[in-house]
């Protein structure tokens, strides 16, 4: 009889010991990260920051600022919804293009709607509280009132600087496609490009080029010449068309739009790819 008990409690150990192998090798095998970490699918995670705002009212804060991109900021899809950023968030213009959602609750202004509202870094902010909090948003006129209780916006705006809550978040530009900008100062030996519209993770951390008519023409890396912008020194000139190669910042994901750039572009004019990341 002992002998029996022996056995079983022999034969239950090993089961158990079995069991605890699986489940650690199954937390093991299924904690990975994944190639590409969909940004869209992410959870959304609050962390706190201070907020400023700048320009008119009701304004797009300035008329571009440091990404490039002009007076697009005013108009759809970003709609004057932009922010500048510190530099702990702007990452020497890596970031431009980003989209984040920016809140604040009545704890922290009377006039808070607590709603979430969602901007876009067009610009940089490097002085002030931006340069010596962790975190800080200079937003628009617009979007800083766009946190505000429907009528309040003017009591928010007269705050100064405000705590708020921020989450990275997907861009989403109603199906648009990635616009390519060719630089006012490119040329057929120095190819320089702004990039728009890209959704879902928004930002960048390579480009390339290629030369389509060469056939076996290899990708050739760009390098980020300010803000959104990205330069080619060839060295030769480059024969059109160009297909542009895009790798997120964020997810890792590329993404190629196939002869975007024509034979006889022009500079300062844009050019809409067929792609985009959602």
């Amino acid at each position: 009889m002992a002998r029996a008990l022996d056995h079983l409690s022999l034969f239950f150990c090993t089961l158990l010991f079995i069991l605890l192998a699986f489940l650690c090798c199954f937390e093991t095998c299924h904690s990975f990260k994944p190639k590409y970490f969909n940004l869209s699918r992410a959870g959304t995670h609050w962390a706190s920051a201070g907020a400023t705002w700048y320009g008119s009212p009701e304004g797009a804060g300035s008329d571009g600022g440091s990404c490039g991109y002009g007076n697009a900021v005013s108009q759809p899809p970003f709609s004057s919804m932009i922010t500048g950023i510190g530099p702990s968030l702007y990452k020497s213009g890596k970031e431009c293009g980003a989209c984040y959602q920016v809140k604040c609750t009545k704890r922290m202004h009377p006039s808070c709607s607590g709603r979430p509202v969602r901007v876009v870094i067009t610009d940089f902010c490097p002085g002030g509280p931006c340069a010596s909090q962790s975190a800080h948003f200079d937003l628009s006129g617009t979007a800083f009132g766009a946190m505000a209780i429907p009528g309040q916006e003017e009591k928010l705006r007269n705050a100064g600087v405000l705590e708020i809550r921020y989450a990275r978040v997907a861009c989403d530009y109603s199906g648009k496609t990635i616009a390519f900008h060719v630089d006012l100062g490119a040329n057929p030996n120095s190819f320089s490009v702004l990039v728009e519209f890209e959704e879902g993770d928004g930002d960048l951390a390579g480009v390339a080029l290629k030369e389509t008519l060469k056939g076996s023409g290899k990708w050739r890396a760009m390098q980020q010449s300010w803000g959104a912008v990205w330069k080619l020194d060839a060295g030769y000139e480059l024969k059109p068309p160009f297909s542009i190669q895009l790798t997120s910042q964020y997810s890792g994901q590329t993404l190629v739009a196939k002869n975007v750039i024509p034979d006889g572009w022009k500079p300062g004019s844009t050019y809409r790819s067929l792609v985009n990341y959602l």
